[in-house]
């Protein structure tokens, strides 16, 4: 069955091995350990390694070529039905099993090993051209651009902006970033002036990749802020002459070293791989600085999880959520390391989306509430075969009970909805489905390496289970900081590395746990957050408006609208439509006032002038 060429045995199995080794010609030797061999013509062990003529230098020791998929060990197992069966475990799921993730210094040489090791795989696909990109293709790019990063003076700790759609160009930026050591912010390509602005001057940005959608305002925003020295635009022509075009900088050979001469940044997992922008209640958007560490070891966690489930089957992801937040930027790495392949679009469109699950028979597709609610109820989806859907996994916001179903009930095949919870700060998920036919409407289990407590927020007392508190969580993915706002960072992570999540939640006597509300008052629309405070600031500043207050009103297909509650100034006329449009000019379409305008004599307050939500 396994054919050996060479057998070790010790002195009790000798001359058994000797003479059965005899019948087979491709054994052609058999070694003892030990000093002296039993039988004349064999080796023992310890001659050989006395013998100096294999006392090479160390330095001058070959690796065999690279090939994780070479079997490295074959384990007999035996079953029930006769003899023992060989079981050949690949030197990646070896290297898997032993956490792998512990053994490299940073993020760039991580994510080099994955791609080498996937590379003649086509890892993503265009859903609308249909172009396909292999690993190794990734991998190619992302030198060449990281060593025109490098020659341009990007240097370790530098921030890179990414003002984009989903696209492939996006993915290969994030991995040259990774390459030199410099961190990552993605930034909605539909951003306002004001949002740009806000953006620039928190993360500050040394150099802007952008699509053409947002070329213009990018490049004008960019001349207000002296440190930002570049802006490249994807594609093979620039909109504006004097910046840079991203195939251009490809097609350089000046660009295209060796591969062999890839160095990877200076061992520091605690420097910053990524700017996540998270908004909260206090105004415009935070930067969640998450550093390489922070993301090795929830990406390990994940794979312990993808390895328990899956055991490596090549499974197929369709992704069309927005990379510039955390869910889409994340499945990015997570269909790398987990070998997916990654079907992408640049945003949802309905038919689209189920085209791409038909024609590339798509298996684990990640999706939003908003997207479940589709699956649940458009009559489209009945026109396309979607039998090739095992799970979905989806994130953003608990789903209901009955949502889960009636998305079950019109799916053949489809096994479960696999949900999650995570927050920004805590890189990726926290909380997680272990079992598909987990409890409906639960958002799963504490994942591997992390801790978790329910607090009364009041008392500060731990609570039990099915008593609804604050979550707080504490491990290795917990994130640095916010950029440039230790106040704020102090606030949210106490002293002993707990950090608050503002969520109210509760878990049950199985340890299944459930999102019930929430603290903080952020508004969540299709996965995207929105600050009242922003709005509100905006509100303000209307001339014919006295006071004003915003909360999120539940909305079975988005999550939540943003809902305005406006007093208006004395002896002045406005209407709801005037405020709504006003809005509309100034924000991002998720910002909009969707939950309408609501016209009030005051706004409740507490005694420090803290607009009371609740009581909206």
């Amino acid at each position: 069955m396994t054919q050996p060429k060479i057998i070790f045995c010790s002195q009790f199995a000798t001359e058994k091995v000797l003479n059965t080794s005899k019948k087979f010609p491709f054994i052609e030797n058999v070694i003892q350990y030990g000093g002296t061999a039993l039988v004349d013509g064999i080796y023992a062990f310890d001659n050989i390694l006395k013998d100096k003529k294999y006392a090479k230098p160390e330095k001058e020791f070959v690796g065999p070529s690279q090939d994780l998929n070479r079997t490295a060990e074959i384990l007999l197992s035996s079953g029930t039905t006769g003899l023992a069966k060989g079981v050949e475990i690949t030197e990646w799921n070896l290297l898997a099993t032993m956490n792998i993730y512990k053994s490299f210094t940073t993020l760039g040489e991580f994510i080099y090993f994955h791609l080498s090791k996937n590379q003649d795989k086509n890892g993503m696909i265009d859903g609308i051209t249909g172009r396909k990109t292999s690993y190794s293709e990734i991998k190619e790019k992302a030198l060449s651009l990281a060593e025109f990063l490098r020659q341009i003076g990007i240097k370790e700790g530098d921030v890179i902006g990414i003002c984009s759609e989903n696209r492939i160009e996006f993915t290969i930026t994030m991995y040259s970033a990774f390459f030199v050591g410099a961190a990552i912010v993605g930034m909605n390509y539909l951003y306002k002036e004001g949002e740009l602005i806000h953006t620039f001057q928190m993360t500050q940005p040394k150099i802007i990749f952008c699509s053409q959608f947002a070329t213009e305002k990018v490049l004008n925003t960019s001349k207000k802020f002296p440190f930002i020295e570049n802006v490249i635009q994807y594609g093979g022509t620039a909109l504006v002459d004097g910046i840079y075009a991203f195939d251009n900088i490809l097609k350089d050979k000046k660009y295209a070293k060796p591969e062999k001469e890839f160095v990877c940044p200076s061992k520091d997992l605690n420097r910053t791989a990524v700017i996540l922008l998270s908004s909260g209640t206090t105004g415009l958007a935070k930067g969640v600085e998450v550093t390489e560490r922070n993301l090795m070891a929830s990406l390990g966690i994940f794979n312990e999880f993808w390895k328990a489930l899956y055991n490596g089957r090549e499974l197929t992801s369709i992704n069309c959520t927005p990379w510039f937040q955390t869910l889409g930027f994340h499945s990015q790495i997570i269909c790398l390391v987990e070998n997916f392949t990654l079907i992408f679009l640049p945003r949802f469109e309905e038919r689209p989306f189920l085209n791409c699950i038909q024609k590339y028979k798509v298996t684990h597709p990640v999706i939003v509430p908003s997207m479940a609610l589709f699956l649940a109820k458009s009559p489209l989806v009945m026109e396309y075969d979607l039998s090739s859907l095992e799970e979905l996994h989806c994130g953003g916001a608990p789903l209901s009970k009955e949502l889960e179903d009636n998305v079950i009930s019109r799916i053949p095949n489809l096994q479960g909805i696999r949900q999650g919870y995570g927050l920004s700060e805590t890189t990726m998920t926290v909380l997680i489905s272990y079992d598909i036919k987990s409890k409906s409407g639960s958002v799963g289990t504490v994942t591997k390496g992390t801790y978790c407590k329910v607090v009364n927020s009041e008392t500060g007392k731990n609570l039990g289970p099915n008593e609804i508190g604050e979550l707080y969580f504490k491990g290795p993915q917990i994130m640095k900081g916010y950029i440039g706002n230790d106040a704020a960072t102090k606030e949210t992570i106490d002293s002993e590395g707990w950090l608050r999540t503002g969520d109210l939640g509760y878990y049950d006597d199985d340890k299944y746990f459930f999102i019930v509300d929430r603290i903080k008052e952020v508004i969540k629309f299709r996965a995207c957050q929105v600050p009242p405070a922003e709005l509100e600031a905006l509100l303000l500043a209307h001339p014919k408006i006295a006071d004003a207050g915003v909360t999120g009103i539940p909305n079975e297909a988005d999550g939540e609208h943003p809902m305005a509650f406006v007093v208006k100034k004395l002896n002045v006329e406005v209407t709801e439509q005037e405020i709504k449009d006003y809005i509309e000019d100034i924000v991002t379409d998720i910002k909009k006032l969707r939950g309408g305008v609501k016209f009030v004599n005051q706004i409740p307050k507490n005694a420090t002038g803290k607009i009371l939500r609740r009581e909206l």
